[in-house]
């Protein structure tokens, strides 16, 4: 069977997103290494300018230019047969990407995408698995910061205790702390676009509600329940907390690691994330901001007003507003029989996450499931069960991301 012409094509590198992903690739990686790489959209004119902006003039004509539709299948099918790898941008993904799974998935593409859309992905779960799996797809949603600190995270730090104590938590809790960055225009318009389906169909919320709604098919859930709504006061980090609203994803993904894994964590293994808070009020008003502004969005006339005020997909904070973000997050893995075993990581990145801190998390993901030795098969993965140690390696060496160990104590007041 012929290689394909590219590693990596990335599909939507004229938004806002895919130039940042293209930049960093660009920068990175170059355009004469072992890396082939193209770009990928509706409208060539846009992508040579996206070029022309993000290489020396004399190498513009080394980075390919494929043009595709969304709507159109026989190009998505042309795009997909010249690449070992898809890493798309273009959300939402419930209303743009199902075309672009299913060539994938029939093509033997790898793929990876920054949805954080869980109904969405049940849906394309469902319907492509046995495709991707007899091709050898490897299908790879939430590659953004929605999921990956938080999937990684709780994977290194059960990697650290287990080598360590030679048993691995039965319990982690994530919690969110110091953080700094714009919220995504492509999340806002994923959630608006959640919600407009869920007025059509109620079971939309109720799968978004379901602690396992990830979990693969035939698998009995676990005791995790809801996602924190309130202040709650957490005694093993003696801080208030408040919920986190990326909680909702990342919870389900996690927890379908675990079973992707083969349950190494065990069947009943807990998780759940907060956001760190320094008083009780704090942690009180931010969960009632938070349940405000999900209402509003849910509402149709304060929808409407909102969405004239929050980020566009397309739209973004400035280069100097990205390079003055950051976010820290914190593991802790509670030793099932010894509490003096409890490991602690703390994983933090220098850009602002939900853009420049993202771009760098799905670039990294496409180029490991190009290049990379992978024990995973074709099928849908999370970033964790898909590519483990190797794209955690290259989190930490290219894109600024560290996963370090503390002491559990340090994380107390």
């Amino acid at each position: 069977m012929s290689k394909p012409e590219f590693d990596v094509i990335v599909w939507g590198a004229t938004g806002f997103t895919g130039q940042l992903v293209v930049e960093y690739l660009a920068q990175t990686y170059g355009v004469d290494s072992d890396l082939r790489w193209a770009i990928a959209g509706r409208n060539r004119d846009k992508l040579e300018s996206v070029r022309h902006a993000c290489l020396p003039e004399a190498q513009h004509q080394k980075l390919g230019i494929v043009v595709a539709d969304s709507n159109d299948a026989a190009s998505l099918a042309s795009m997909v047969g010249r690449a070992n790898v898809i890493c798309s941008t273009v959300g939402p993904y419930a209303r743009y990407g199902t075309p672009l799974v299913e060539a994938c998935s029939a093509a033997g593409t790898h793929y990876c995408d920054l949805t954080g859309e869980v109904p969405w992905m049940m849906r394309v779960i469902d319907q492509y698995q046995q495709a991707a799996e007899a091709s050898g797809a490897r299908i790879v949603h939430t590659c953004g910061f929605d999921s990956v600190p938080f999937d990684l995270g709780t994977w290194r730090v059960q990697q650290i205790m287990y080598e360590r104590h030679g048993v691995y938590a039965q319990q982690v809790k994530g919690r969110t702390g110091p953080t700094r960055g714009a919220f995504s225009g492509g999340t806002v318009a994923s959630i608006i676009n959640m919600l407009e389906e869920a007025r059509e169909d109620p079971s939309i919320m109720q799968d978004s509600a379901d602690p396992y709604a990830l979990y693969p098919d035939g698998i009995p859930p676990g005791e995790d329940g809801p996602d924190q709504t309130k202040a709650v006061y957490d005694p093993d980090f003696k801080r208030w907390t408040s919920p986190f609203m990326m909680a909702a994803i990342n919870t389900k993904v996690v927890r379908r690691s675990n079973a992707l894994l083969g349950f190494p964590w065990g069947k009943g293994f807990l998780y759940d994330e907060a956001t760190l808070n320094n008083s009780r009020w704090k942690a009180s008003l931010a969960s009632v901001a938070g349940g405000i502004g999900m209402v509003s969005l849910a509402m149709g006339p304060t929808r409407n007003l909102l969405q004239r005020v929050l980020p566009k997909p397309g739209e973004g904070p400035t280069r100097e507003q990205r390079e003055a973000g950051f976010y820290e997050v914190y593991f802790l893995g509670i030793d099932p029989s010894d509490r003096t075993h409890d490991t602690a990581i703390q994983v933090s990145g220098t850009l602002d996450p939900g853009y420049g801190s993202t771009a760098r998390m799905i670039a990294e993901a496409a180029v490991c499931l190009a290049q990379d030795e992978l024990a995973a098969g074709g099928g849908f993965w999370t970033p964790a069960a898909a590519m483990g140690e190797p794209y955690l390696n290259r989190l930490t060496e290219k894109a600024g991301i560290a996963f370090d160990e503390v002491d559990p104590r340090s994380l107390q007041p």
